[in-house]
């Protein structure tokens, strides 16, 4: 039982991203609470620097020639409302490669979500095979997250392009 409900408070999670049953963010306790009672003070502020490093990720791998098909396809832009990029997730082609090529220069990233949905251990009981989203599962194969937390600063964003650039260079 205590397996069971460790599982539940985070998304019904076996192993890293992979749900053997539907659970739920479930993590909050009461010094958790007081804490982030403090730092609501500060979540405008911190979903600017988010979005300014968004803006300048798009500028620099733009710049750098690194936006198509055959490289990077970034996160589009919302249209309406206020995107806070809680995640930069950028759709690559060699994704695992550049992700450890990221790694090895030092740069943290990450791959959220590998397995879609529909393909995951706690879903089995809908029935659904691999080729029934192709287009989930293109975005499983292909998405990593770029660092883009709030102190993210331009010579540290400008390094993460340089490391994607010299990747795809190679």
């Amino acid at each position: 039982m205590a397996e069971r409900l460790r599982r539940l408070r985070v998304h019904g999670f076996g192993d890293t991203y992979h749900s053997v049953e539907v659970g739920g963010n479930l993590r909050l306790d009461t010094l958790q609470a007081a804490v982030l009672r403090v730092k609501l003070r500060h979540l405008e502020s911190w979903h600017d620097g988010r979005r300014r490093n968004a803006a300048r990720y798009r500028e620099l791998l733009t710049a750098a020639g690194l936006v198509g098909e055959d490289r990077l396809r970034l996160p589009v832009e919302a249209g309406h409302g206020r995107h806070i990029y809680h995640q930069y997730v950028v759709r690559c082609r060699r994704r695992d490669e550049l992700q450890a090529h990221l790694s090895e220069q030092g740069i943290g990233c990450a791959v959220y979500y590998p397995v879609p949905f529909h393909l995951q251990e706690c879903f089995a009981d809908l029935g659904h095979r691999p080729g029934d989203f192709p287009h989930a599962e293109a975005a499983a194969r292909e998405v990593l997250a770029l660092p883009v937390y709030p102190e993210l600063d331009a010579e540290g964003a400008r390094a993460v392009v340089d490391a994607v650039a010299s990747f795809y260079a190679g």
